[in-house]
């Protein structure tokens, strides 16, 4: 079996082979905000069963696809649909895609999901600007021998998400009147929902949203020099007291009708890039 630097290599000359571009940006695209992608000049499609080392999407609402092209005018890599330790993939071929990502140039990673609420001051269809996360997964894609070559043995964790990005989202949010909060993630590994003592012990813990992804891929994104914004699409409310059985399908329309926001966050994140870019206006 390859090691993961050679695999990461095979998967990069596979996607040039489909579009040779240096993207700017990468976007993971969780449960139910798949739709983004059709803001995007697409210049190539890739499903993911044809890509060397990546997994199969198994999740509801996942299309599974690779999409390549221009938003905003910059250069990015969508995927549509990820991957999760729930589906019985181990957490370094989950992360694969955001190595892949930084070996074809990207700088960013925006990533996405649909979260349960655990702060009461939320409600269904907020977004939440990740300002920081805790990783209660039971496993870490960095651990065994380092490899040099794709980071740090210890990367610092002091600003996983970038801060500046943070502030510029939820200016974003102010400005086009979109209901969003600043919120510390928590990561589960599912694929159970919790129950009302956990929810307890996630809020007691400092949480205020809760999912069972994301955090891999910021660890990685850490490692190998990637700046993370993400956002959480609040599509339950978790709240002991008051907690309802779990309706999926509810919770993918929720997302759903949340996708207009979070594709205007999105979009205005890439337009502030750009605009920092010297000699390109927006």
């Amino acid at each position: 079996m390859l090691e993961l630097h050679d695999q990461i290599q095979e998967t990069c000359s596979f996607i040039r082979q489909q579009w040779n571009k240096q993207p700017h940006a990468g976007i993971i695209l969780g449960t139910g905000l798949g739709p983004l992608v059709q803001q995007i000049d697409v210049e190539a499609s890739i499903e993911y069963e044809s890509i060397p080392h990546f997994p199969k999407s198994t999740a509801t609402s996942h299309r599974g696809r690779l999409v390549c092209g221009n938003l905003c005018g910059l250069p990015v890599m969508a995927m549509e649909g990820r991957f999760h330790m729930y589906e019985g993939y181990p957490l370094k071929q989950i992360t694969l895609p955001v190595r892949v990502f930084k070996e074809l140039g990207a700088q960013l990673l925006i990533v996405s999901n649909a979260a349960g609420g655990m702060n009461p001051y939320f409600k269904n269809g907020d977004i939440v600007v990740i300002e920081d996360h805790i990783n209660l997964m039971g496993d870490n894609p960095l651990i065994g021998i380092n490899d040099d070559r794709l980071g740090p043995r210890f990367p610092d964790m002091c600003e996983p998400y970038d801060l500046k990005l943070v502030e510029q989202s939820l200016e974003i949010a102010r400005r086009e009147n979109i209901v969003a909060h600043k919120g510390v993630f928590v990561a589960v590994a599912g694929p159970n929902l919790e129950t009302r003592a956990e929810y307890r012990f996630l809020r007691t813990i400092g949480s205020d949203v809760v999912g069972m992804s994301t955090v891999p891929e910021v660890i990685v994104a850490v490692h190998c020099g990637l700046r993370t914004v993400g956002f959480s699409v609040v599509t339950d409310m978790c709240l002991p007291d008051a907690l309802e059985p779990a309706d999926v399908e509810k919770i993918i329309a929720t997302a759903n009708s949340a996708e207009p926001s979070l594709r205007a966050l999105v979009t205005g994140v890439l337009k502030y890039e750009q605009s920092m870019i010297p000699g390109v206006s927006a």
